[in-house]
């Protein structure tokens, strides 16, 4: 595993150095890309892509492998199992019953632990919770892909986790408290920052995956990670895509009616940016938040594109290949991750196809654990076993000062 790994990121490496020759060769000589170029281009950009979700399915192959060996140390099947307290094992077997048996109770994969996906992310208990019912593995993989599944989630937004679905209202702000010098002697205006109580709801969101009967008794524990890992991106897809572009009636208030501008392009332009104005984009947030650890940039796979062409006025590209391991980035503009996430806008006239900011100012509920419970009598005809996975939740942008900023294209 550990030799594909370094063959993937050597030609990874390879293609990215040839993309970068042909964008240096065009411009030294002060031209656009020719025909034959630009195939090229594409060509290599494509096999940077596949390369990149290669190595995502060795990482995902490894971690099943580890949480199966896991798993079936647990129950003493194999390895060492002192190595796991008899709470890890009994807990164990419950999901073994809940799965390979007509077990109905709820399997609730609780939030008690901070995502490996990416540290920043605060997990906030709002009320005291339960252990759950379930392995500890399964839960960290379920979690761990949902969040996967959605960019908001991932680039560092707060969770707050509470029991049940009952209101819980946050503070949102929209204007800052101000002060000056006061003279000796002199009264101390007042200057309350201007803060409007909102409530956080609990929509539902839900995925059924089915599985033959003789695969659910078969597979066993292989089958856990592909269950965690099917359940959470389907809740993570759903959830992160209503976090960015959410009514706020019947789902989540999304982050992009959100945003101030923080840069708009120039006319006639269909839209489109140049280095600088991602530049301005970066210095319109103000330095606390530009220097919080969950800032990061966002945007869809085309505009992602478009950046990697960039470069600033001494010639240098503004996107970096290399991130840090785990942080699910696809790559660093100015210092800062970028996170793809497709519910981005495209590049256009008035689109916010570009934001820039503090991710820890979205608060983002979720109510009660992940819910993961089974059915056998669905679809009976069909001899088929039906698993569910139920997860409540919503979201906002408490700090609408200009925590988060986006570039707009300019007027026709």
């Amino acid at each position: 595993m550990s030799y594909l790994t370094k063959e993937i990121k050597e030609k990874r490496e390879r293609a990215w150095n040839q993309m970068r020759s042909i964008l240096d060769r065009a411009e030294a000589e002060k031209r656009d890309l020719t025909g034959t170029e630009e195939s090229q281009y594409q060509a290599l950009s494509a096999d940077l892509d596949g390369l990149d979700e290669r190595m995502r399915e060795l990482e995902a192959d490894a971690e099943r492998r580890a949480v199966g060996s896991q798993a079936l140390t647990a129950l003493g099947i194999g390895g060492n199992s002192q190595r796991y307290s008899d709470r890890d094992r009994a807990t164990a077997e419950a999901f073994r019953s809940a799965v390979l048996r007509n077990d109905r109770t709820p399997i609730h994969a609780d939030l008690d632990v901070r995502s490996g996906s990416q540290p920043a992310m605060e997990l906030r208990a709002a009320l005291a919770t339960g252990t759950g019912n379930t392995s500890p593995s399964f839960a960290r993989q379920l979690v761990r892909h949902m969040v996967e599944g959605g960019a908001v989630l991932l680039a560092g937004a707060t969770v707050v986790r509470t029991e049940t679905g009952s209101e819980y209202k946050v503070p949102v702000s929209t204007a800052d408290s101000t002060s000056a010098i006061v003279p000796e002697g002199t009264t101390i205006p007042e200057s309350a920052p201007t803060t409007t109580p909102r409530a956080l709801n609990a929509f539902k969101y839900g995925h059924l995956v089915q599985v033959t009967t003789e695969l659910a008794t078969d597979a066993e524990f292989d089958l856990l990670a592909w269950l965690a890992e099917q359940s959470g991106r389907a809740l993570g897809t759903a959830i992160g895509a209503d976090l960015l572009t959410g009514a706020g009636t019947t789902e989540p208030l999304g982050v992009l009616g959100l945003t101030t501008a923080g840069k708009t392009g120039g006319t006639g332009v269909t839209g489109s940016f140049a280095a600088d104005d991602l530049i301005d984009l970066y210095h319109s947030v103000s330095a606390p938040y530009a220097r919080s650890s969950s800032a990061a940039w966002m945007v869809n796979n085309t505009t992602l594109a478009a950046i990697r062409k960039l470069k600033d006025t001494q010639d240098r590209y503004l996107f970096d290949v290399n991130v840090p391991a785990g942080s699910g980035a696809s790559g660093s503009l100015l210092g800062r991750p970028v996170f793809v996430d497709p519910n981005v806008p495209n590049v256009g006239l008035g689109a916010k196809s570009v934001l820039f900011g503090d991710w820890s100012k979205v608060y983002v509920r979720l109510a009660g654990g992940v819910r993961f419970e089974r059915s056998d009598d669905f679809a009976f005809d069909d001899d088929l076993v039906t698993f569910r996975a139920l997860q409540r939740a919503d979201g906002l942008l408490v700090d609408q000062t200009g925590a988060i900023k986006h570039f707009a294209g300019g007027a026709s």
